[in-house]
């Protein structure tokens, strides 16, 4: 199945506004925080207008710059009781490799953590900058086989395992069978 970065199921006006949000508290200008993400400020721009087509890697540098997490970018406010049925939810496609991340709960006010189902099929696997510091990710994997974990020592998981390692430094999620499912649990410590 070809996939673009983003599907329909992207919340694109969420992202708008939360890149909007976040670039304003933060106090930074446009040009400030598309270099420090490293992204274009023209890219930055027409994401902040709604119209850019952003990839996970993008989302995860421009949350970095702005010292938030990843899901204060992508999560629409939500009603006490939530439930998202597979399949739904705000799906983010890398460009590099067959891998979505679906932010499935965001951390609530005073709390550090935020929760995603990730899908991704084998091939070269979702090469992943570390994050802001302090972060831990936690892997369990619902079906299929995978590497995952730090970059130069992933360890592979099979349904049911799972793994904590540091996200804040360079790490890997490859797919090696089709139908590779895992909830992925980012902690802001």
């Amino acid at each position: 199945m070809e996939r673009t970065p983003m599907d329909s199921k992207a919340p694109l006006d969420v992202i708008a506004s939360s890149l909007r949000r976040h670039r304003a508290r933060s106090g930074l200008s446009l040009t400030e925080v598309a270099k420090r993400a490293g992204v274009a400020k023209s890219t930055l721009s027409q994401l902040e207008s709604g119209t850019g087509n952003p990839s996970v890697e993008t989302l995860w540098a421009l949350a970095v710059a702005l010292d938030t997490p990843f899901a204060a970018l992508v999560d629409p406010p939500r009603p006490k009781v939530q439930v998202i049925r597979a399949g739904d939810g705000p799906a983010i496609y890398s460009e590099w490799s067959d891998y979505s991340a679906t932010l499935v709960a965001s951390c609530p006010p005073n709390a550090r953590r935020d929760i995603y189902r990730i899908v991704a099929s084998p091939g070269p696997g979702r090469k992943a900058d570390p994050h802001m510091p302090g972060v831990v990710e936690h892997v369990i994997l619902g079906s299929g086989r995978a590497l995952v974990g730090p970059s130069d020592d992933p360890v592979e998981l099979r349904p049911g395992d799972y793994i904590a390692y540091p996200g804040d430094q360079a790490h890997v999620f490859q797919a090696l069978e089709d139908n590779t499912a895992a909830t992925l649990v980012s902690e802001h410590i």
